[in-house]
């Protein structure tokens, strides 16, 4: 029925008056009507022919009326047949189709309104992707940091040069951030053209708790003048969620001449470049004025040697970066002291740069404390220093110890009050 109201639809041609009979005829009798065209097979080759019963429309009061070959087909109860197909009714049901794509289009707002896209405080940093901004009237850079899980130790919470690195990409991209990126390595358009560059003199550093693989850091830097011819840069870190204070850092620098490498003054116009973006405050730790006293070989109680600076090392000012000193200074740190405790604090005095050719030596000693006992004592403290095999200094250091997971029993990573 369906093949015949098709095959009618592209060959209108009218029935003839045996089309209504021509149902009984069975499918093997050997000849089909098919609404006018019938085939019966060939006697002598098997094959089909096919002919056109052809009739004049029929005339009513003179009128020629032309019949649709899907008039001639009833069904089988005597029903007549439903409307005739055209190009019209056999197109899709649009409805259908434009309703599932609005019901595509509502299920994927859904879902994009489910995402946890928004901060969770208008004052917290939207910052997507990991770029950093200026805040606090352009004064404050601002950057967050994940902890990947690389960059977790043992201990598994962030190491200390993780989070060294992120003091000081903060650092440059505050420059870059402010537009005081010039060709140098956080050196102004005025420094480069003096070929002058920025080298760390004094960094003090407060770890008050390590976040852990997952954690988001947020760092806060800043700029101060620091005397007359050197600039202080402190860091907060704290946790981006809950806003508790996890690191914090103060660092000393001074220019230095990249080709004589001798410490410079602030020439008037990097001076005027610089001093926009110098905040009055305080530096966010308080300063241990306690001298850095110079670590005799012979009072080293550990001692490492031949260590040597790779490629990877170095910076593109050619000396090494001075986060690497750090890991070089823990390199002579006792092994107990580290499977108890956690660096809590430290302070460095850098001394001069070392080069690619260079081999050091590391020298620690532990003060006020008993190194093959360390389970049941307090904070301790170590002295250090970084020289060269021939006895030139490059780092003095200080570090101060706590007992792992004190901060569970006590309030020992508490903001003192003169550096909150």
């Amino acid at each position: 029925m369906v093949a015949t109201a098709a095959t009618s639809s592209f060959f209108p041609v009218t029935s003839s008056p045996d089309s209504s009979d021509s149902k009984n005829k069975k499918l093997g009798s050997g000849s089909t009507n098919l609404g006018g065209i019938k085939s019966k097979p060939s006697a002598s080759s098997g094959s089909l022919q096919v002919k056109a019963n052809a009739q004049a429309p029929p005339k009513i009061n003179g009128t020629t009326f032309v019949t649709s070959p899907v008039e001639g087909f009833k069904n089988e109860d005597g029903a007549g047949s439903p409307h005739p197909r055209t190009f019209i009714n056999q197109l899709p049901d649009w409805s259908m189709l434009l309703a599932a794509i609005t019901t595509i289009f509502l299920a994927a707002e859904k879902q994009w309104m489910m995402l946890d896209w928004k901060p969770r405080r208008p004052d917290m940093l939207i910052d997507p992707f990991g770029i950093g901004r200026i805040v606090q009237d352009g004064l404050v850079f601002r950057q967050n940091f994940s902890i990947r899980s690389y960059e977790i130790g043992a201990d598994r919470t962030a190491s200390i040069e993780t989070l060294m690195n992120h003091l000081q990409e903060t650092a440059i991209n505050h420059c870059k951030s402010a537009g005081l990126l010039g060709e140098g390595f956080g050196a102004t358009p005025e420094m480069c053209k003096k070929n002058l560059i920025w080298v760390v003199t004094r960094m003090q550093v407060v770890f008050d708790r390590y976040p852990t693989w997952g954690d988001v850091v947020q760092v806060d830097t800043w700029v101060s003048a620091q005397g007359k011819n050197g600039m202080r840069r402190d860091w907060l870190v704290s946790d981006s969620k809950t806003g508790e204070v996890l690191t914090r850092a103060s660092s000393v620098w001074v220019m230095m001449n990249k080709l004589t490498r001798r410490l410079s003054k602030i020439p008037e116009e990097v001076r005027g470049e610089i001093e926009p973006y110098f905040m009055n405050s305080d530096p966010v730790v308080a300063e241990d004025s306690r001298k850095l006293v110079k670590l005799d070989k012979s009072m080293a109680e550990h001692v490492r040697k031949g260590l040597t600076p790779r490629w990877s090392d170095l910076d593109v000012n050619q000396h090494v970066n001075n986060v690497k000193y750090i890991g070089w200074i823990l390199e002579s740190a006792p092994l107990p002291v580290l499977e108890t405790h956690e660096l809590s604090s430290m302070t460095l005095e850098y001394r001069r740069e070392c080069g690619r050719e260079s081999i050091l030596q590391s020298l620690t000693t532990v003060f006020d404390s008993s190194v093959g006992d360390l389970v049941n004592v307090g904070e301790i403290e170590c002295q250090h220093l970084l020289q060269l095999e021939e006895g030139s200094e490059i780092v003095r250091g200080r570090t101060q110890w706590r007992p792992k997971y004190a901060k569970s029993f006590g309030n020992v990573g508490q903001i003192p009050a003169e550096s909150a």
